[in-house]
């Protein structure tokens, strides 16, 4: 795919939806930090629900850490995971205290030495709570990067690399969002809605439906 084709992508997303954000419940960098270490193998909906519970009682670390491993689990049980969420959970409130001052950290190597948190973690805090141009690649963004010819990559990180070397500095700190919110509704897994996309005569996809 040649870059006028990429810009022409990226604009229409833009024009579709000029201040995208992410679809977690969240008001401060720490309630976003929770809700995305309890989004892996889960769905946004689900983090919801339970963090629209949790938040109310608990959303600093202190409040997190008194609640414990037990209670936090009544609060998150609903979600994949649960048991090994709520261990690392708990584990990054007591680095949060000791080691940041209950702040959450704008920088990736401090991010990634929490635990529950990898490079994909702290690259949505990043961009979402701080407004760094990061880009965060998960299921969604892996598939619509590859199947439409934008960003192919073997894997997560290659896409990532990808990506930061042709999305243009103005379109950077929203992409991420644009191409999870995409891949999400339209450009889905089993069925693409490409009768219904945007992007549709600029995606290089060979199996087009009309759905």
């Amino acid at each position: 795919m040649n870059q006028a084709k990429r810009i022409e992508i990226l604009t229409r997303l833009r024009n579709e939806n000029p201040h995208p954000t992410t679809e977690l419940n969240f008001s401060t960098p720490f309630e976003l930090l929770i809700a995305v270490i309890l989004s892996a193998q889960a769905t946004d909906k689900g983090v919801n629900k339970a963090t629209d519970k949790l938040f109310p009682v608990a959303n600093t670390p202190e409040a997190i850490l008194a609640l414990g491993v037990d209670g936090l689990k009544e609060y998150i049980k609903t979600i994949g995971l649960f048991n090994s969420k709520a261990e690392n959970i708990i584990k990054t409130c007591r680095d949060l205290v000791e080691k940041h001052h209950s702040q959450v950290p704008e920088n990736r190597e401090a991010l990634e030495a929490l635990a529950g948190v990898g490079r994909k973690t702290a690259n949505v805090v990043l961009n979402t709570a701080f407004g760094h141009p990061t880009i965060a690649v998960d299921t969604h963004i892996f598939r619509v990067a590859n199947r439409t010819g934008f960003a192919p990559g073997k894997d997560v990180v290659k896409v990532e690399e990808k990506l930061n070397k042709v999305v243009p500095s103005e379109f950077k700190v929203d992409v991420h969002h644009w191409l999870i919110l995409h891949g999400r509704y339209t450009c889905i897994a089993r069925k693409p809605r490409c009768g219904s996309c945007i992007i549709e005569d600029l995606c290089e996809y060979k199996e087009k439906t009309d759905f």
